[in-house]
């Protein structure tokens, strides 16, 4: 008796159908808070006028696979209407660093 009603205790815990949230999960809400804390950080560090030109490609390079990968994780949660603004700062973050090194290899 007893092992019967361990079954349909198993039965019931596994065969019950559960509800799975459709939104991004927190580990991909997390790491785009990190992508975001991350080009933040190489933004500010653009902001200092002594790199050199060689600092601002580098620095170009790191900001646009930052958001490389923060656009890959948006782009796999269509359904959210909250993510794209989230790609698109990031890649004029990414447009802005490229101008940067562009412009400093052109002297």
């Amino acid at each position: 008796m007893r092992v019967a009603n361990l079954a349909l205790l198993m039965l019931a815990v596994v065969g019950c159908p559960k509800q799975v949230d459709t939104r991004v999960a927190g580990s991909d809400d997390d790491q785009l808070t990190t992508y975001e804390a991350r080009l933040e950080e190489l933004r500010s560090r653009g902001t200092n006028g002594n790199l050199s030109c060689s600092d601002r490609c580098t620095l170009s390079t790191q900001t646009c696979g930052v958001a490389k990968n923060l656009c890959d994780v948006v782009e796999n949660h269509p359904d959210r209407e909250d993510l794209p603004e989230r790609c698109a700062r990031a890649s004029e973050s990414c447009a802005e660093t490229t101008n940067t090194c562009a412009s400093c290899q052109g002297r």
